[in-house]
């Protein structure tokens, strides 16, 4: 039986200042009850489905789009690939190029994951103007049946348009889109397994996640 070697956190801290998608709630955390008062310590937690490191669903851009509770938990766990897309600048596209030079790690990958290391860019402006998915790169990955896809920065698709190319094929192909996430560049092993599990939120359009990496010997 495979014993666990290492493990990365790939999820962004969680309070007041985690950035999150212009016009989104912005998180709050205050005290409800303490042990000096009522015996124990208790947190008011307030959060957007799309807070921090986070997946979303096909119901996020679409109606008839299956929402975060009803996916099959596969979606959220299993081989994973790490593109290294770090040369990009702001606002530059991934390019079908970037990703066919992993043409054959992506025949055995569940989950795919672009690496722009833009997370460490958060809390400056230039955080918003991230490199994005390019419609022809998102296409690829799904003819290859790669149905959970996923990034570094705050949005596969460009932030600030009223296009959302990726967002509408993955809900289209009932797939899932996890953002958001960090640290993938201290991911140094190979064919990382990777564990994005939601919330259990009935009928909501996402869910913050805890995001790891593992690496099995």
């Amino acid at each position: 039986m495979p014993t666990i070697k290492k493990i990365v956190d790939l999820s962004h801290a969680l309070t007041a200042n985690t950035p999150v998608y212009p016009g989104d709630p912005v998180p709050s955390f205050s005290v409800a009850t303490t042990i000096e008062n009522e015996g124990y310590n208790l947190f008011n937690v307030f959060l957007g489905s799309q807070t921090g490191s986070h997946v979303d669903a096909p119901y996020h851009f679409s109606n008839q789009g299956a929402t975060i509770d009803k996916m099959d938990l596969k979606y959220f766990m299993g081989n994973g690939l790490i593109i290294d897309v770090s040369h990009k600048r702001g606002k530059e596209e991934i390019l079908l190029d970037d990703i066919k030079n992993y043409e054959r790690q992506i025949e055995i990958a569940d989950i795919v994951l672009f690496k722009t290391n833009w997370y460490k860019k958060a809390g400056t402006a230039e955080f918003y103007g991230h490199p994005y998915l390019s419609k022809a790169g998102g296409e690829y990955l799904l003819s290859k049946g790669v149905r959970t896809a996923g990034i570094d920065v705050i949005n596969l698709d460009a932030t600030g348009g009223t296009q959302f190319p990726i967002h509408d094929m993955f809900s289209a192909a009932n797939g899932i889109i996890a953002e958001n996430l960090a640290n993938l560049d201290q991911v140094d092993f190979e064919t990382p397994f990777i564990i994005i599990l939601p919330l259990k939120l009935i009928g909501c359009d996402g869910s913050p996640v805890r995001a790891v990496a593992v690496e099995f010997q």
